[in-house]
């Protein structure tokens, strides 16, 4: 005989326990994401379904075309008075906690992203349930599709080190789950018609595969590698550094290599780096017990006439070193290496895709500790380029291991088009905001192409004043080359920063250089975005043979 006993509960404590229950189911098992074109037959009070997209599109939609996904729950009247009554940017109820309605903003500014991907996660992270089927149903258009894949795959990050119910596990490290336990969330996409002029949007004239109301098995897989790629660097960077340290992160691109079926990376670590002459990312990392590394992972293509390398930031904990950061600046400092995490994820996506060029990703990897064998403030190092840096700020340690970084990529990779990625500058928010990445480029039309690709990727860009002959004077120095740290903080910081990485280039480098300095859009609130994964797909998109890749990138 069962025995239910009843405990008194008011409201407000029953609805803290069906949270905390709903919290630890979704901490147990890991959310996989599926992409689908065109929508199936469900029941949303068995498997929820959240309808996301702008009013004019969903307006368009027939009840032919969602009855599968409602019935026998909402009626055609309540789906018709459900678009007509929601507010945008809010979810709109059609059936309690099973189906929902999400409009996106009607507006948008000539700085903000089509697809208006911002507003887009923070529906489907309002809006996404905890069962373990449920659905999201995007319609918009193709121009805007890759963008809104990833918006939907950020607001669903991977880790996790809360326990749920059950004993406690052995350690911080996501426990695999049981057979049967993951949940899915499967995305079905349907395209609208094409309305606006792209040419006021700031994305030139469209390709015709964009115009198209149908999405091949081909596109579906290139949207499957970006979002993945996303959540990848996003939980690489969510990831604590006692997890995620120097060693864990070179597995990461060991195990990348591998599902990519490509050489096993170059790793350069430990005194190596020194000897070698790398006497940036050798100093920022000597004093960690995990020595620092540079790793390098390469794809050649047959025939290929150029050379591209994306350069990583990858400092897996940054405490500023002796020049220590404040208690509460420390805090989510395990995010200082969501550059390499971004360019780590965004090679395997791209390399998918099949390159028609020499492809290299190089993660500048060490962690900023204090200890014995610390860099001093008014200690010199010499780096890879052979330039002598002045250490006056232990905190501004990522220039000094990009610095090495690029030096390699052009030196020992040949590389004629060189891209670091960096959470750099705590200036950069204030340059140009939470949104929005600073970027700066001796490439104006690398800087406009990466502009546009922020517009269509979501991964929003924009660029920085560049002027080394009013701004590199900063790093003057009387003792060696350079300084690693400006002497007025109040003159274009992050404009300055970018510089100090092109001086050990050479100001004269014929080759494109870009910097992306993403220290502010690589976070949401305490959450990592993979900021930089969709931004170097797309710019890069032309050269691959994906069709929709190609389609969208405006690097033709």
């Amino acid at each position: 005989m069962l025995i239910v006993k009843l405990v008194p509960c008011n409201a407000t404590a029953f609805y803290r326990l069906a949270v905390n229950y709903a919290v630890r189911r979704m901490s147990q098992s890991p959310v996989s994401i599926k992409f689908k074109w065109g929508l199936s037959a469900s029941d949303p009070d068995q498997k929820p379904v959240l309808f996301v997209g702008q009013a004019a599109h969903l307006n368009a939609l027939t009840w032919q075309d969602v009855r599968c996904k409602l019935e026998p729950r909402v009626s055609e009247e309540a789906w018709r008075r459900g678009i007509t009554v929601a507010s945008p940017g809010e979810l709109c109820e059609l059936w309690p906690r099973a189906a929902a309605l999400g409009v996106l903003p009607p507006r948008r500014s000539r700085h903000a992203a089509p697809a208006r991907s911002h507003a887009l996660s923070k529906l489907v992270r309002s809006g996404v349930r905890s069962s373990s089927e449920e659905f999201v149903v995007l319609v918009c258009r193709k121009r805007d599709v890759l963008a809104s894949a990833v918006a939907i795959a950020r607001a669903v990050p991977l880790y996790s080190a809360r326990s749920g119910p059950g004993p406690l596990p052995a350690s911080l490290s996501p426990p695999a789950p049981p057979p049967g336990a993951r949940s899915t969330l499967t995305v079905e996409i349907h395209l609208s018609q094409d309305e606006g002029d792209s040419e006021e949007e700031g994305l030139g004239p469209l390709e015709p595969e964009l115009l198209e109301s149908t999405l091949s098995t081909e596109e579906l897989s290139t949207l499957q590698d970006v979002a993945d790629a996303t959540r990848l660097a996003a939980r690489i960077t969510d990831t604590p550094a006692n997890v995620m340290d120097v060693d864990a992160f070179i597995e990461e691109a060991c195990k990348v290599a591998k599902e990519l079926d490509i050489a096993e990376p170059t790793i350069i670590r430990g005194e190596e780096l020194k000897e070698r002459g790398m006497g940036g990312i050798y100093g920022v990392g000597r004093a960690s017990v995990k020595p620092p590394a540079l790793v390098a992972l390469s794809y050649s293509a047959a025939g290929a006439t150029e050379t591209v390398a994306w350069v990583g930031k990858g400092i897996v904990y940054d405490t500023g070193g002796l020049s220590i950061k404040a208690r509460a600046s420390m805090v989510g400092m395990k995010g200082d290496c969501g550059g390499a995490a971004a360019v780590l994820a965004a090679f395997g996506a791209l390399v998918k895709a099949k390159p028609s060029i020499n492809l290299h990703a190089v993660l500048c990897l060490a962690e900023n500790s204090v200890g014995p064998h610390s860099t001093r403030p008014d200690d010199i190092h010499q780096l890879y380029s052979g330039r002598t840096v002045e250490i006056n700020n232990t905190d501004a340690e990522g220039r000094l291991v990009l610095s090495d970084g690029v030096v390699f990529a052009q030196r020992d990779l040949k590389a004629d088009t060189i891209v670091d990625v960096a959470t750099l500058t705590g200036a950069q928010g204030t340059a140009t905001g939470k949104y929005h990445a600073a970027i700066i480029s001796n490439s104006a039309r690398l800087e406009r192409l990466c502009v546009s690709s922020g517009l269509v990727s979501g991964d929003l860009a924009h660029a920085l004043p560049f002027a080394p002959e009013l701004h590199f004077s900063e790093f003057s120095s009387v003792v060696a080359d350079m300084k690693n740290s400006v002497a007025d903080r109040n003159n274009a910081q992050s404009s300055c920063a970018g510089l100090f990485i092109l001086a050990h280039l050479g100001f004269d480098f014929p080759g494109a250089w870009l910097h992306v300095d993403m220290a502010a859009p690589a976070h949401c609130g305490e959450r990592a975005t993979g900021y930089g994964v969709a931004l170097l797909a797309v710019l890069f998109g032309a050269h691959t043979r994906s069709r929709l890749l190609a389609a969208l990138s405006p690097n033709k």
